[in-house]
């Protein structure tokens, strides 16, 4: 049991530092009415989407970076389980991103869609 949790606090103790210069970027506060909304804040919309894609990637990028930093100075000290732990630990991190820049990317879409459709309607 002792060495269960030896083994635990050591994963623990490699795989915080890892990840501490990795900032989980925000998502746009608000996104663009496309029942309402003009051209030009659709055009806002769709930039703040960009940047947070880039934000999003740019995030996974460093968690990649640092997970393979942690793996490569830990060296030999690094039991299987712990290696695995932190790589699970970081597909999580990696997975959750995707999935929420995927989240804001379909709800924007979804209001291009309103968007077009409201001023199909007026041609």
């Amino acid at each position: 049991m002792m060495k269960a949790l030896l083994a635990l606090a050591c994963a623990t103790a490699l795989a915080a530092p890892a990840f501490a210069d990795c900032a989980y970027p925000s998502a746009p506060s608000s996104l663009p009415d496309g029942r309402t909304a003009t051209l030009e804040q659709m055009v806002a919309g769709q930039k703040s989407v960009q940047e947070y894609d880039k934000a999003i990637k740019e995030y996974v990028d460093c968690i990649d970076h640092e997970l393979e930093v942690s793996i490569a100075t830990a060296g030999d000290s690094l039991k299987p389980q712990q290696k695995t732990d932190m790589q699970k630990m970081e597909a999580q991190k990696h997975n959750a991103a995707i999935d929420q820049l995927q989240s804001v990317a379909d709800r924007f879409n979804e209001q291009v869609k309103a968007y077009k459709a409201r001023t199909a309607e007026k041609k």
